[in-house]
C-alpha cells in the first residue's frame, strides 16, 4: 500500500540517509507515491539503491508457498485472477446457451474443477494420441507425426507457427524452430555445477515415475532413452544467445529445397500433414540446428522416438488429466526446478487455462468493470510524452550520424500504441466447451487456433489482433508491428497511481512505457525499420558504435552474480537492459519536460527528480526462491529485479546528483564507464 504520510525520510549530502523534521510545506499534503514503509534507510542509495527502496519489504516479506517469486507484478497478477474468478464463477453459476461466451468461460471453468471426472478418466484421454504414436512405422511416419502432434500442441522437436513475415511485414509467414526438450533450456542439459548435475539426477527419476501413475510400461529404461535424446536434441541447438540474432537465423527455403538441408527428413509428408503444402517457402530459424537433427532423427531407432513421444504427449497434458499426474508432475516443474513449496490452489490454476484459452471473452468483461476511461486517457498522455522525450533524446545524441538519425525518428514517428484492451475483440465461435471434457477443451481449442491460423494464411495481416490478454500484468513490443502494448491489468499501482503526484508516475510506468519504446532500438529491435521489415537502417560506423556501447552494458551485467557459481548473463539480457536503461532515462526527460521550467515540489522529504528515480526502483520489489532465481537466469532474458534497478540508474549522470553518489560509493561508475545509448 502506498501512503501519503508524514515525511519520513530525506537524504543528507552523504553517508546515511536521515529522516528529516515533519511539517516542511503544504507540498507535504500531496502524494508522492512512494512506499515509505518498505524503504530501508540505513542503506546508502549509492551503495544498493535496490535496497534502499525495497529492503523493509524485503526483509518483512515471506514468498507465499505457492510462489516461486513474489513482487509487484506477482501481487497484481493474483488481484487479476481474483477479478477474473469473479467473472467466471457468474457464467459457471448460470445456465445460458450452448455457443455463448457464457457457456463456454462457465464450462471450461467447470471442466478443469470436476477432479472427480477427471480422476475417474485418468490416462483415457491420452489413448487416441497414444495410438497414433503406436502406429508409426518408420521415419517418414514419423515426420508426418510431428506435424499432426503440433497442430494439436504437442511440440516436438521441429516446432512451427504463424507470425508476420519479418522481410515482408504486411503477409503471414510460417516459421520453423528449434525445440524438443523437457528441461527449460539446452544447458541444463550440460551445465557441470552441483545443482545442475542434481537437476539431471532427478529428471529421469521425475520421467519414470509419471510412466509408472500413466501405466505406461519399462519407465527406468524408457527414461534413460528419452533423456539421452533430449540430451542429442539439446547438443544440436543453438546457444540462446545466438538464437537472439533474428537477421541471421532468417532462412527462408522454398519447400521444394527443405531437403537440401534435411535430406533424410520427410519434408513432403510433414508440410502435407501440417496444412502448409501451397505456402511458397518456410522460413528456418537457427537452419545449423536443422541440418544437426536430420541424423539425429534418422539414427535414433522408432521405438525409442516413440519412448519420446509417449513422454512428449504425457508431460505437454499432465495438469489437465488426473490429479496423481498433475501433482508429480508440480513436484519436478515446480518443487524441483522452481523451489515453490505449493500448488496454487486449483481455482487460480482454473482461471489460468480459462485466461488461456478464452482470454479476450473474460478480457471484455474485466475491462467494463476494472479499467476506467480516464486510465487510457492518462496513458495516452504519458506515451505522447515519452515518444517526445525520445524524439528529443535522438535529435541530441553526439554519437549517430544524421543519416542514421533520420531512419530512427522516422521509426519512432510510426509506433502504434494499445492501451488496455483491443478495439476488436477476438472470434471464439469455432471453440467447443463441453462441462464435463477437460482435455478435450484443451485440445480443440489448440487445434481452433491452429485452423484460424492457417485460414488467414494467405490474407492480409490483422492489425488489430493483440499479442496479450487485457487482464494481463504485462507489457509488450513487437518489432515486427512496431508496437507497444499495455494492458488493463497493468495499469495499477506500484505501475500507474492514479492519486500520486507525476513524478513517480514518470518513474514507474514511464519507464515501463520507456522500456518498450526502447525495445525498438534494442539489439534485436534496432534490425527492423518503423514499418515491421527487418533490415539494417545503419551506417557502418553507427552500428559499430551501437555495438561498443551495448558491449559495454553487457560487462555490466556480466559482474552481477547472485551465486557463487552463477552470473547474469549480459548477452542474453542485452535487450531488456537496454530497454531498462532508455526506460528510466526517457522517463526522467520526460518527467523534466512536463514542468515546464518549473520547480517541482518537496514530497515527503523528497525532491521531483529522486521520486522519478524511487517510483523506478519500486516497480521492481520482488523476492525470489534460489531454485527460481537459477532457472532466471539460465532462461529469461530479463535480469533479475534488483540488477534492473541498481544496474539502469548508475549509468543515469541525475541519479548520482539526486543521491549524492560519490566514489566510494558500490554502484559508483565514472562517467566514462557510464553507458547511454538512447
Amino acid at each position: 500500500m502506498l501512503l501519503a504520510a508524514a515525511a519520513i525520510a530525506a537524504l543528507t549530502a552523504c553517508g546515511k540517509q536521515e529522516a528529516p523534521a515533519t511539517g516542511q510545506d503544504t507540498a507535504d499534503q500531496m502524494m508522492s507515491g512512494i512506499a515509505l514503509e518498505n524503504m530501508d534507510t540505513s542503506v546508502r542509495a549509492g551503495d544498493d539503491f535496490f535496497s534502499y527502496v525495497n529492503g523493509a519489504w524485503i526483509a518483512e516479506t515471506e514468498i507465499p508457498a505457492d510462489k516461486a517469486m513474489w513482487g509487484g507484478f506477482s501481487v497484481l497478477a493474483d488481484q487479476a485472477q481474483e477479478d477474473v474468478r469473479a467473472i467466471i464463477e457468474v457464467a459457471a453459476s448460470g445456465n445460458f446457451p450452448d455457443g455463448s461466451d457464457e457457456q463456454k468461460v462457465g464450462d471450461l471453468y467447470r471442466s478443469y474443477m470436476d477432479m472427480e471426472t477427471r480422476n475417474a478418466r485418468g490416462v483415457t484421454p491420452l489413448e487416441p494420441e497414444l495410438a497414433r504414436i503406436a502406429a508409426i512405422e518408420n521415419h517418414d511416419d514419423l515426420a508426418v507425426y510431428f506435424a499432426a502432434a503440433n497442430r494439436r500442441g504437442y511440440v516436438g522437436p521441429v516446432e512451427i507457427d504463424q507470425n508476420e513475415d519479418f522481410r515482408d511485414p504486411q503477409r503471414y509467414m510460417i516459421y520453423a524452430w528449434q525445440n524438443g526438450l523437457g528441461l527449460p533450456d539446452r544447458e541444463y542439459y550440460f551445465a557441470e555445477d552441483e545443482v545442475s548435475v542434481d537437476i539431471r539426477a532427478t529428471y529421469p527419476a521425475h520421467i519414470a515415475a509419471m510412466f509408472e501413475l500413466a501405466g505406461f510400461e519399462n519407465g527406468t529404461s524408457a527414461a534413460t532413452e528419452i533423456v539421452d535424446l533430449e540430451t542429442r536434441i539439446a547438443s544440436a541447438h543453438i546457444t540462446k544467445e545466438a538464437a537472439h540474432n533474428w537477421p541471421a537465423n532468417y532462412n527462408k527455403v522454398p519447400l521444394d529445397e527443405l531437403n537440401d538441408v534435411m535430406p533424410n527428413f520427410n519434408w513432403e509428408g510433414f508440410v502435407e500433414e501440417a496444412g502448409i503444402a501451397d505456402i511458397d517457402g518456410l522460413v528456418l530459424m537457427m537452419t545449423p540446428y536443422f541440418e544437426e537433427l536430420d541424423a539425429i532423427v534418422a539414427e535414433t531407432p522408432v521405438d525409442t522416438w516413440k519412448n519420446y513421444l509417449r513422454w512428449l504427449v504425457l508431460n505437454t497434458r499432465a495438469t489437465v488429466l488426473d490429479d496423481r499426474l498433475d501433482k508429480q508432475n508440480f513436484e519436478f516443474y515446480g518443487r524441483t526446478l522452481s523451489g515453490t513449496e505449493e500448488q496454487r490452489a486449483p481455482w487460480r490454476r482454473a482461471v489460468t487455462t480459462v485466461n488461456g484459452l478464452l482470454g479476450e471473452v473474460v478480457g471484455k468483461v474485466y475491462v467494463k468493470k476494472h479499467f476506467p476511461p480516464e486510465a487510457k486517457e492518462r496513458m495516452v498522455d504519458l506515451v505522447d510524452n515519452l515518444i517526445r522525450a525520445y524524439e528529443q533524446s535522438i535529435r541530441e545524441l553526439d554519437w549517430m550520424s544524421d543519416e542514421t538519425r533520420a531512419q530512427a525518428l522516422d521509426k519512432l514517428s510510426k509506433f502504434r500504441t494499445n492501451i488496455g484492451y483491443p478495439d476488436t475483440w477476438r472470434d471464439y465461435s469455432a471453440v467447443e466447451i463441453r462441462p464435463d471434457d477437460l482435455f478435450g477443451n484443451v485440445e480443440r481449442a489448440t487445434i481452433a487456433d491452429y485452423e484460424r491460423e492457417l485460414a488467414r494464411q494467405g490474407g492480409p495481416v490483422d492489425n488489430t489482433e493483440w499479442p496479450m490478454t487485457p487482464q494481463t500484468v504485462n507489457a509488450g513490443y513487437r518489432p515486427w508491428k512496431n508496437d507497444i502494448t499495455f494492458p488493463a491489468a497493468i495499469l495499477q499501482s506500484p505501475f500507474f497511481n492514479f492519486d500520486a503526484d507525476a513524478a513517480v508516475n514518470y518513474g514507474a510506468i514511464g519507464a515501463v512505457i520507456g522500456h518498450e519504446i526502447g525495445h525498438g532500438f534494442d539489439d534485436k529491435g534496432s534490425t527492423f525499420d518503423g514499418d515491421g521489415l527487418m533490415r539494417n537502417w545503419w551506417t557502418e560506423e553507427d552500428r559499430q558504435e551501437f555495438e561498443r556501447r551495448t558491449g559495454t552494458l553487457v560487462e555490466q551485467y556480466n559482474g552481477y552474480a547472485p551465486f557463487e557459481d552463477l552470473s547474469v548473463n549480459g548477452e542474453f539480457t542485452l535487450g531488456e537492459n537496454i530497454g531498462d536503461l532508455g526506460g528510466i532515462s526517457i522517463g526522467l526527460l520526460a518527467y523534466k519536460m512536463s514542468l515546464d521550467g518549473e520547480e517541482p515540489p518537496v514530497i515527503d522529504g523528497f525532491t521531483g527528480i529522486q521520486r522519478v528515480f524511487l517510483g523506478y526502483a519500486q516497480i521492481w520489489r520482488h523476492k525470489y526462491r534460489d531454485e527460481a532465481l537459477r532457472q532466471l537466469i539460465m532462461t529469461d532474458p530479463h535480469s533479475p529485479s534488483m540488477y534492473r534497478a541498481n544496474g539502469a540508474v548508475r549509468n543515469v549522470p541525475e541519479f548520482y546528483e539526486a543521491f549524492d553518489v560519490k566514489q566510494e560509493h558500490a554502484l559508483y561508475l565514472p562517467p566514462e564507464e557510464r553507458v547511454k545509448i538512447w
